[in-house]
């Protein structure tokens, strides 16, 4: 029925619920829907689709940009011609020939529809349907080359079949979420088939949320051949380049395991979509399972990067996956005169304008040399921020050391998982080194006079984290316009410190540290650099000597102020100290501690989509500023509100901070402020008395504005206890803030290695002062975000990986320890007894990467007031969590929200104490379906009847939910209206886990409640269980048919 030859080449936005490779690593995979409809009797499925599917619904899954059903088959506009018209399909179309023909495309095909398959006398196969069957030729719609028409002349013909399969591919529905979505998409169809073009365009969604971002124009026209005949050794290069940064993330290499273990090995696997080069072309194109269309590609990218997997992997690895490309292959490609855009050679992490400075771990050199706690400086002036200067030092706020000069082109190599997305990499500095310092106290201990290390000692044996305060302590940054200056402490004395540069007389550039030393008890030592890098200073006291291989400056004791100018050069000594008799002394930097000039003084204005109002939810678009005068991107990650509830604050990945105005009255317009820049990949932000609090990798800073422009002057330090290490996991994740003002993070531990820090895989309280950092519970391996719970506890997720058989929500209490065992902790037993076990496991298709849940507060969102709810960044949707605790122990599920998938994962969420909607923000950055990079959104509920799941009771006969509106009795008392089924999981130090011992539980009875909500299931067979599944379709009073999925687990069943 469902032909389609054009479909296979134009899957756009492909985010299917299946894995690509066959293999995946020795993990057996679930069933297909496919596999599971098609043991089910057809008239039953025919009739449940009749009785239990939902039009409506289904014609969101046919309108969906996955499925892609609307570019093959018309709903009586006529503007499709790979499939039928599926008003018009007539009198054969009954509901199990619709079914039938979704589950099985080609039992049956429609006349007109069916695919013609020619073997030419030079051996060539070509597929397609027939567009004209000519006297002399055969005209057909090859779906091999876009549905392009291709003439043969029948002398060329060596065999002809009529009766080849449909052109719609076999699994398709296979995108779909489960059962009961493909039975709605049926019920559409019936009725689609039955009421004509005029119900289907009624029945159509709004394009705005489904319609799929159109190619550019070059790709009609690519000259395919062309590429590949021009394919040379640049190319392979080229191409190299692209999969290291790019491709090698999710796919690996030959010997290296990309970080998502279910992406196809190219040197081993199997192609889903075709492996030569022209179906590789249309993979990254249009998308295809779970690969999205890599849009960012131009042409010559993507055959680059073809030709270099061609090579690099299936030749000499896989070379049953190496298509031949020969003379016959080429004339064979569809015909084109273009070769599209070249390649832009400046990528948005390096167009992007971070401001004069900017916090990152970067490592000096190869050797190790690494600023994990790093600010690096530009110190030439001119537009475009740190990443256009040419000149650079850096300081570690750990050590409070300067850890380096360079100059050059290029800054860094952007060899990061928020720069170019690379995992298990760190970047570096790129240039030329003028003078470096290694890891280790740049300051003596002020008590000693001694440079030796007291720091803790991973267990690599590195020293990480900061010195203690009583010997040094980083208090924040000014900004100036384009000047950055330190404040730190050491001893008693306040050190304010000024990086910049001057040129000598002979050209030569020579590196100044403008040193303001308030007064101190104690004298003071200064590490400069190893001997043998020329220094010198300008000051009145102070001087410079040799000391165990370094240069070092020693500060006298004062009871004032005290200027001192370093330099240093790579320039001969005695030029360098000639300069600095001449040189202009330190100056006071105080002046430039009360406010700049704005930086940013564009405001940016978008406009609000606001979502329709006739169903229970309604999705608000806040558009953000995706488009900027900074080239900055916008992925969002953490915000909140300002007293006033009509502004928010809202981070960014990327280290910046905007401030929104304008929620009050979205349908007027917002307009968005950027406040900050060049943080260190804030994952968090929280206000406090309207004072800004930004979570970090590197510390919690709190954002000043000095002289009420709007803007950041001073960034803060309220606490940099973090210890953190070159590994791109360690993701610090969420902040919240408790009664008594103390401030919560939780802090992700390394991918696929053990921890080194303690602070690996744990859920971290600073104090209300800042002063102190406790680790409160340990054992997690990716905790996104944290949630405070009213009675003290906590909540929060982790993700499946090595210790972790599946994704988990965790009721977190102190002390408690939740499974990685390699994380930091003491816990010497591996076995699941000695883990607090999850609120419950949740498996991948269900939701593949949950992030932070929150309450709903208020009375904004009326009978789901109370009810705690989950966001999911790997498929951008929100989720109700019923839960309960049985015999001490705490076990629930998750339950979808009736929503679209948003565009990008959703990480952060607070309901505005004003008008009591639920806002979100999110981003996407490393594995997850919906990759829109960044999104900030507001679900209001309109008030309608919606029947969720709010309780969730597990019992010894069976379960008991509890719905948040009231439900027809007939439908709820009928067992026929749900299925259960259980499994199992097994914990190890592989990745992840199958399903174990899978299994359908007999519901043998429904009872509904005098509340006409709460539903009693008996069900035969139920015992504690690590995975459930819970569906339903039921009635609701008003008459409205609902359905829903409930993954829970059970640890404990109350009598």
């Amino acid at each position: 029925m469902f032909s389609n030859s054009y479909f296979r080449n134009v899957l756009a936005g492909v985010s299917f619920l299946v894995f690509v490779a066959e293999f995946s690593f020795g993990i057996e995979p679930s069933p297909t829907l496919q596999q599971q409809l098609v043991k089910e009797n057809i008239s039953n499925l025919s009739r449940d689709a009749r009785e239990k599917g939902d039009a409506s619904r289904g014609a969101l899954a046919f309108y969906r940009q996955d499925m892609a059903c609307i570019r093959c088959h018309s709903v009586g506009d006529d503007t499709n011609k790979y499939g039928p018209d599926l008003t018009k399909l007539g009198k054969d179309a009954t509901d199990t020939y619709l079914v039938e023909s979704m589950i099985l495309p080609s039992k049956v095909i429609k006349k007109g529809f069916e695919t013609v398959v020619i073997t030419t006398k030079a051996g060539k196969i070509i597929s397609g349907l027939l567009a004209e069957d000519k006297s002399d030729a055969v005209v057909i719609r090859d779906n091999a080359v876009d549905g392009k028409l291709i003439t043969i002349s029948k002398k060329e013909i060596e065999e002809r079949s009529d009766k080849g399969p449909s052109l719609m591919p076999d699994g398709l529905i296979n995108v779909l979420s489960g059962r009961q979505e493909f039975l709605d998409m049926a019920r559409f169809l019936m009725e689609v088939a039955e009421k004509g073009p005029e119900y289907a365009k009624q029945m159509r969604p709004a394009s705005s949320l489904f319609a799929a971002l159109p190619l550019p124009e070059y790709e009609k026209d690519i000259d395919h051949a062309g590429f590949l005949k021009s394919i040379d050794a640049k190319s392979f290069k080229r191409g190299e380049a692209i999969y290291l940064r790019v491709c090698a993330n999710c796919h690996g290499t030959k010997d290296q395991v990309g970080s998502m273990p279910t992406s196809l090995r190219f040197a081993e696997g199997k192609f889903k979509n075709g492996s030569d080069p022209f179906r590789m072309y249309q993979t990254l194109t249009h998308g295809y399972a779970v690969m999205t269309p890599q849009a960012w590609m131009v042409p010559e990218q993507k055959y680059d990067v073809i030709h270099y997997i061609r090579e690099a992997f299936l030749k000499p690895y896989n070379p049953e996956q190496y298509a031949k490309v020969d003379e016959n292959y080429l004339a064979a490609l569809p015909k084109g005169s273009t070769r599209g855009p070249k390649p832009s050679n400046i990528e948005p992490w390096v167009m992007m304008n971070y401001g004069p400075s900017l916090m990152l771990t970067l490592e000096v050199g190869d050797k190790g040399n690494f600023a994990y706690k790093g600010i690096a400086l530009r110190l030439d002036n001119g537009p475009g921020g740190i990443t256009r200067g040419r000149h650079w030092m850096m300081f570690d706020h750990d050590t409070m050391r300067m850890a380096a000069a360079w100059e050059g082109e290029g800054f860094m190599d952007y060899n990061g998982i928020n720069f170019n997305g690379r995992h298990q990499v760190h970047p570096r500095v790129v240039g030329n080194v003028k003078f470096a310092n290694p890891v280790g106290p740049g300051w003596a201990n002020p008590e000693t006079g001694s440079f030796e290390d007291p720091r803790f000692r991973g267990r690599d044996g590195k020293p990480y984290g900061p010195l203690p305060n009583s010997w040094s302590k980083y208090l924040g940054m000014y900004h100036y316009g384009s000047q950055s200056i330190i404040s730190y402490s050491v001893g008693d004395a306040k050190i304010l410190e000024m990086p910049a540069y001057e040129i000598a007389s002979s050209g030569k550039v020579v590196y100044t540290r403008n040193l303001n030393v308030g007064k101190s008890s104690r004298d003071l030592t200064m590490r400069v650099a190893p001997v043998g890098t020329p220094c010198a200073i300008v000051a009145a006291n102070a001087k410079l000597v040799e000391k165990d291989g370094y240069t070092v400056l020693q500060i006298p004791a004062s009871n004032t102020l005290q200027l001192i100018k370093v330099l240093q050069s790579d320039g001969p000594l005695d030029l360098l100290q000639a300069f600095a008799k001449g040189a202009t002394s330190a100056v006071s930097l105080e002046p430039f501690m009360q406010g700049g000039p704005k930086r940013w003084p564009d405001l940016i204005k978008t406009q609000a989509v606001v979502g329709s109002n006739d169903q229970a939810f309604a999705i608000d678009v806040l558009n953000h500023p995706t488009n900027n005068p900074w080239n900055c991107q916008t992925r969002l990650t953490g915000f909140d509100f300002y007293a006033d509830a009509k502004r928010a604050a809202v981070c960014t990945w990327d280290g910046d901070v905007w401030l929104v105005d304008g929620l009050h009255a979205i349908d007027k317009g917002l307009t968005w402020k950027r406040i900050a820049s060049g943080l260190f990949q804030p994952l968090g932000l929280k206000l406090v008395n309207d004072v800004i609090h930004v979570a970090c990798r590197d510390q919690l800073v709190i954002l000043r504005d000095l002289n009420g422009d709007g803007e950041t002057d001073f960034y803060e330090c309220f606490n940099n206890d973090h210890q953190v290490t070159q590994h791109f996991h360690e993701f610090a994740m969420g902040l919240q803030v408790d009664a008594e003002g103390n401030f919560y993070y939780a802090k992700a531990a390394c991918h696929a290695l053990k921890a080194v820090v303690p602070h690996h895989g744990t859920l971290l309280k600073v104090s209300k002062d800042g002063s102190k950092t406790e680790i409160l519970a340990t054992g997690f391996r990716a905790p996104n975000g944290v949630c405070l719970n009213p009675d003290g506890t906590f909540f929060l997720t982790d993700q499946e990986g090595f210790w972790m058989p599946k994704n988990r929500i965790n009721l977190v209490e102190k002390g408690s320890y939740h499974g990685n065992f390699w994380g930091y902790h003491d816990v010497p037993d591996s076995s699941d007894a000695a883990m607090k076990n999850p609120l419950c496991w949740i498996t991948n298709e269900f939701d593949r990467s949950p992030s932070e849940l929150l309450w709903v507060t208020g009375n904004g969102w009326g009978p789901l007031k109370g009810s705690l709810l989950n966001f999911s960044y790997g498929y951008g949707k929100v989720y109700v969590v019923p839960h309960e605790k049985v015999n001490g122990e705490w076990q629930g599920g998750m339950c979808a929200l009736p929503l679209p998938q948003f565009p990008t994962g959703v990480s952060r969420g607070r309901f505005n104490p004003e008008d009591g909607q639920l806002y979100c923000c999110g981003m996407f950055a490393w594995a997850g379906n919906q990759t829109a990079p960044g999104g900030f959104y507001r679900i209001r509920y309109t008030g309608k009847p919606v029947q969720l799941p709010v309780e969730l009771h597990a019992m010894k006969k069976g379960v008991a939910i509890k719905l948040s509106g009231e439900v027809d009795s007939k439908s709820a008392t009928n067992p026929e209206n749900y299925a259960v089924k259980i499994w199992g999981l097994k914990r190890s130090e592989k990745y992840g886990s199958k399903h174990i011992d899978e299994r359908t539980l007999k519901v043998t009875s429904a009872k509904l409640a005098a509340d006409n909500k709460t539903i009693e299931l008996q069900i035969e067979g139920i015992e504690p269980t690590w995975g459930m599944e819970i569906k339903y379709s039921l009635i609701a009073v008003d008459g409205q048919k609902f359905n829903g999925v409930i993954h829970n687990s059970i640890f404990r069943l109350a009598d």
